[in-house]
Formats: C-alpha cells, structure tokens, sequence
C-alpha cells in the first residue's frame, strides 16, 4: 500500500473527531451547561462536609507514624 493512504485515513480520523468535539462543545454552549461553573463546583458539598472545610485525610505512613513513637 501506498503512503499517503495512512495519511489520508489519519486526517479523517482527526477531522472525525475535530467535529464530534465541536457538535458535542455547541450543544453544551446551547444547552446551559457552560452558564454557572461555581454552581456544578460547589454541588458536591454538603452538611458533612462544608464548602472551604477539608474534612478527609490521608492515612499517615508507617515510617512516619514509627518516627512519631506511635
């Protein structure tokens, strides 16, 4: 096979995605969902654990809690 078949099957694959990419950016845009970014940000945030709050740690390693004499 010739080479230019893979570089024309490798530029339509690119342009395949290049419109899927900006169908799906439009109809984001045209249905709202760029409007409030705060708002989806913040929507995880709950009474347990409130907005600015960090509530949840990771465990503290071996070495560091042998270091500390626990």
């Amino acid at each position: 096979m010739d080479f230019n078949i893979y570089i024309l099957l490798a530029a339509g694959i690119a342009t395949t995605f290049f419109v899927a990419t900006a169908i799906a950016l439009h109809w984001a845009h045209k249905n709202g969902q760029f409007s409030n970014l705060d708002r989806g940000a913040q929507s995880i945030f709950d009474d347990d654990e409130p907005l600015g709050q960090v509530t949840d740690r990771f465990p503290v390693s071996r070495k560091k809690r042998a270091a500390k004499g626990k």
